[in-house]
């Protein structure tokens, strides 16, 4: 068991080797708090999983050791666990107002808001949790309150950057000065937990007015309908659209209920005030292409999100040659097979299709290296952990601070626990770590029994045979059913001998043992399979008794 004493610990449970699910736990004095709580999103590897969770074994052996929860902004990969875990860890969350507003329509959703206590904090001045002090420091991101968390305790400071960028305009929002995080840093900080997602760039991130010249020279241009795509949590992203429709005499259509909720948020926590009023599907469908701006949800190839039932002519919005769709956004590694079918889909109708890579339509939320240097040298921190990065992001981070004169930079994956002070930093132990899928609505391992079976039948197929028996002796013919078995044209043939194969195996079979025999009728009806096929598809055999 692993209780910090009288010194400053630190373990990521999430988010350190990869982007996304970002989980981070700081220890002191007999007490650890926790600093977000995010998800990530499922792949081919988990078949039928949408979302993917932290496992917080290690926390939860330690419940009366957790006191609170501060979360640095409202993008899934820091809250979007929230509604599913957060209840069984029974402390409280702190938030800004605009992620607090986030956080609560999830609690809602999942009829939990009323069991967990969701704690609303300024961004002006301190507030304590047990033995650490914390401070919101207000940074860019593309999100309006996107924080670092000034975490000062008995044994030094620490400054948790959040998800971050430099911007001299930022469209929603304000972030804190250079004089502002210089000052941070003359207070003495001892370590750095800094985004790692942009450390390849080696540009300055650039501006989101920038964007907006951008996408005003690129609209501008167009004659027919016009759709925008872009994360439904980027607000200032929806800010910059807002006024680009209003620059270039179009009406705005909103499609998406993850954007309905954003803009409802936004606007009760007092943003995104002076967006336009939207139209409706139906009048956006009958007003002049040349007068219309959508703006959709699904620029990451989800099946399921508006702009992939536009492409595949299932939703009331539609587009026809001759209209334009901007991606205002990037592919998050991993997404470009789904990104890839849904353009072949819309360059299949004549759509022409408009990413970063043809005009200045997006800009990252993180920071590249040139925006790293200054972070350094304004916060001056004796120890750099690299987060929020995959583990050659963490080491290129560690490697670009120490020739930027910071003294020392660990790297870390999730589970590793480090003692960063008092003394030098240092490696003490390992915590379990993991991964769970929400499927459906039950929570899960996600290398268990369920998703591995899944696996298996998506990779080689499954055959169902019955038999029938009366003291050993075979009742009627086996019946075989199959799916994803690939025998197409020798189907029948295929079960036919299926079925042959599990008759000569009950009349050969003496044992009146049934495990045995389903055993060798398993394996009788799986060798036709590798005879036809070369696969070995899973099979399962149910015997009946007369």
């Amino acid at each position: 068991m692993v209780t910090p004493g009288n010194e400053l610990l630190f373990v990521a449970l999430g988010g350190s080797g990869e982007i996304g699910m970002n989980v981070n736990l700081y220890g002191c004095q007999g007490k650890w708090l926790m600093v977000d709580c995010g998800i990530t999103f499922g792949d081919a590897q988990y078949p039928g999983v949408d979302v993917i969770l932290p496992d917080l074994q290690f926390i939860e052996e330690r419940l009366d050791e957790l006191i609170g929860i501060v979360l640095t902004h409202g993008h899934e990969d820091h809250i979007g666990a929230l509604p599913y875990l957060a209840g069984e860890l029974g402390v409280p969350l702190y938030a800004t107002p605009f992620t607090a507003g986030l956080i609560n329509g999830k609690l809602e959703e999942e009829g939990n808001a009323d069991r967990i206590e969701l704690k609303i904090v300024k961004e002006e001045g301190p507030f304590q949790i047990g033995p650490f002090t914390i401070t919101y420091t207000p940074l860019a991101h593309s999100i309006p309150e996107g924080n670092a968390v000034l975490i000062e305790t008995p044994y030094g400071n620490v400054f948790h950057t959040g998800d971050w960028k430099l911007d001299d305009a930022p469209a929603l929002g304000g972030a804190s000065t250079a004089a502002e995080l210089t000052a941070i840093g003359d207070k003495g900080v001892l370590a750095l937990v800094c985004d790692s997602t942009n450390v390849f760039n080696p540009e300055a991130s650039g501006s989101e007015i920038d964007v907006r010249t951008g996408l005003d020279e690129v609209v501008a241009a167009i004659k027919g309908r016009v759709l925008v795509t872009t994360f439904a949590s980027n607000a200032a992203r929806l800010q910059t659209l807002g006024e680009v429709a209003r620059d270039c005499g179009r009406e705005l259509c909103v499609a998406g209920r993850s954007l309905d909720r954003i803009i409802r948020v936004a606007k009760a926590t007092g943003y995104l005030r002076d967006f336009p009023d939207t139209i409706d599907f139906e009048t956006a469908m009958s007003l002049p292409a040349n007068r219309v701006m959508i703006i959709a949800t699904g620029g990451q190839g989800e099946p399921r999100a508006a702009l992939n039932r536009i492409a595949e002519d299932t939703h009331v919005l539609k587009v026809h040659k001759g209209d334009t769709v901007i991606f205002s956004s990037r592919q998050i590694p991993g997404n470009e097979i789904a990104i890839g079918k849904i353009m072949n889909t819309l360059a299949g109708k004549g759509v022409e299709i408009i990413t970063d890579r043809q005009a200045f339509v997006h800009v990252s939320g993180h920071p590249g290296r040139p925006e790293l240097a200054e972070m350094y040298k304004w916060i001056r921190p004796e120890i750099l952990v690299p987060v929020h990065g995959e583990v050659r992001h963490m080491h290129e981070q560690a490697r670009f601070a120490l020739s930027q004169g910071v003294p020392q930079a660990i790297t870390q994956v999730n589970g590793d626990i480090w003692k960063l002070a008092p003394g030098r930093p240092k490696q003490i132990g390992h915590a379990p770590v993991g991964r769970l899928v929400l499927d459906g609505d039950v929570i899960l391992p996600a290398d268990g029994s369920t998703i591995n079976e899944r696996r298996r039948v998506a990779l080689y197929g499954q055959i169902s045979v019955a038999v029938a028996i009366r003291q050993g002796k075979l009742l009627g013919e086996p019946q075989v059913r199959l799916q994803g078995v690939p025998v197409e044209e020798d189907r029948d043939n295929f079960i036919a001998d299926a079925s042959n194969a599990a008759a000569q195996t009950v009349s050969k079979e003496s044992s009146r043992d049934l495990e045995k025999l389903r055993e060798a009728l398993r394996l009788s009806v799986r060798r036709v399979a590798v005879r036809y096929t070369g696969k070995k598809p899973v099979v399962d055999v149910l015997i009946v008794q007369a």
